[in-house]
């Protein structure tokens, strides 16, 4: 029986500390085929040198063109995603640069996408930090109407696409470059193309991956009081509603009833949107968060609008 062929692509941004010890994990996947494509934001550690080396020493093991200045891992991954070639695969899957794959994790998505018959998997991930600590992070909370609007579902590493689904992202993402330039996260971005479009989305409760904590995560795990405080800050600046209106806007969603009575950022939009919490978290915790958001931005909206 021929294995499931993945092709994983992977940003990487001055990694040269911790890309071999994903790659191992990467390439040493089990019960499945992989092919490993890089993409190098200019780096300053060696990690185009440390790239080179690993295409030197697997087959499997491809690298875009050095040099490009990306500025962050969103713009990263939407070059690859437009480069690589998703006829050559069954799956498209993405990884970060510092992470360790358990050996099952990508045959693990195979098989919940073909029970499923989803055509997107993400799952939960065990986040670790440099002391020894571990801590399951959970997002597999049932979907809710509007979420994809507002949140994504688990960690970008964690994402599994089918080339249909992945070639789908990629036309509309290109269509819109000059929206989507300004969005913040790839994998908020590609988790609402994806349920917009009408493909179905599994989140995996059985984590696949080790999501390693560190200063140089750009998001990280959200977890600790800190990185909550800093994330309710970025909603109530209204950051966050801004990113949730791009993403409408990309997906073609602006004409929707629901999209159309917050996006332009007026008071009694914000108010009603506030009301619907319960179809745009998939935590309760985190719908209580969004209410009081939309409500303290109403409160205190400027003239000129969120929007």
């Amino acid at each position: 029986m021929a294995l499931p062929r993945f092709l994983v692509i992977l940003a990487a941004f001055n990694g040269a500390g911790c890309l071999r010890e994903q790659v191992h994990s990467i390439l040493g996947q089990r019960d499945v085929e992989v092919h490993l494509v890089i993409s190098v934001d200019r780096s300053s550690d060696g990690t185009e040198a440390l790239v080179e080396a690993l295409v030197r020493e697997d087959s499997r093991v491809s690298a875009l063109p050095f040099f490009e200045v990306f500025g962050g891992a969103a713009p990263n991954f939407f070059r690859l995603l437009g480069e690589v070639d998703l006829a050559a695969c069954d799956y498209l899957s993405f990884s970060d640069q510092d992470d360790v794959w358990l050996p099952d994790k990508l045959v693990r998505a195979h098989q919940e996408l073909a029970r499923t018959g989803c055509s997107g998997y993400s799952s939960n991930v065990i986040a670790t930090w440099p002391s020894g600590k571990e801590r399951l992070i959970r997002k597999d909370q049932p979907q809710r109407r509007w979420d994809h609007l507002f949140e994504g579902p688990g960690p970008g590493c964690t994402f599994v696409l089918t080339p249909a689904l992945a070639l789908a992202c990629r036309v509309r993402i290109q269509a819109q470059a000059h929206l989507v330039g300004r969005i913040g996260f790839h994998d908020w971005l590609i988790y609402a193309l994806a349920r917009a479009q009408g493909f179905a989305w599994h989140i995996d409760g059985r984590p696949g991956m080790f999501y390693r904590q560190h200063g140089s995560n750009q998001v990280g795990a959200n977890a600790g009081l800190r990185s909550w405080l800093k994330r309710v800050a970025s909603i109530a600046s209204g950051w966050g509603f801004r990113q949730a209106s791009l993403i409408a806007r990309v997906a073609g969603m602006e004409s929707e009833p629901f999209v159309s009575m917050w996006i332009g950022g007026q008071r009694i939009g914000l108010v009603k949107l506030a009301l619907q919490c319960g179809q745009c978290r998939r935590r309760p915790q985190d719908r209580i968060l969004f209410a009081l958001s939309c409500l303290l931005m109403a409160v205190h909206l400027p003239q000129r609008g969120l929007a």
